[in-house]
């Protein structure tokens, strides 16, 4: 494994999970930010581009179902799990712009191992391929 380890931005209005994800992700070798709301997290992005975010959902202001949105549009390198304790099971709930889903009942392990596979870095072929069906996906297209 190479030594220099996934950015990952952490965004969740809870500030308890804020701070504990976080330490965690950091002892696993993470470098590792955290935002409060959909907003935060954009501001966050446009500074220094994740490699990984981690969003819960159901948020005040800017949703975690809007920041994501935005973030497919936007910034389509960045790899997604979204999570919440309002949805259940491992499959990513219908309507939701991630490649993985986290319920929040499940622990910590099970985040860790989203993000190991999350980390892995993408092929340059799967990138453009990425990139190129976010231009062309309905949403993009209808924003545009």
């Amino acid at each position: 494994m190479s030594e220099q380890r996934a950015r990952l931005l952490v965004v969740d209005d809870d500030a308890d999970l804020r701070t504990t994800l976080p330490m965690i992700l950091t002892g696993a070798g993470y470098r590792v930010r955290s935002a409060e709301d959909g907003f935060s997290a954009l501001a966050q992005i446009r500074s220094e581009t994740p490699d990984i975010l981690i969003s819960d959902l159901n948020m005040p202001g800017m949703s975690g179902f809007e920041l994501l949105s935005v973030v497919r549009r936007r910034f389509p390198s960045i790899r997604v799990i979204a999570m919440s304790s309002a949805f259940s099971g491992h499959d990513v709930p219908v309507g939701v712009d991630a490649e993985e889903f986290h319920e929040k009942a499940t622990g910590v392990p099970a985040l860790l191992s989203l993000v190991e596979r999350l980390a892995i870095p993408r092929s340059p072929q799967h990138r453009s391929m990425a990139a190129r069906n976010s231009l062309t996906s309905p949403t993009a297209i209808s924003s545009s």
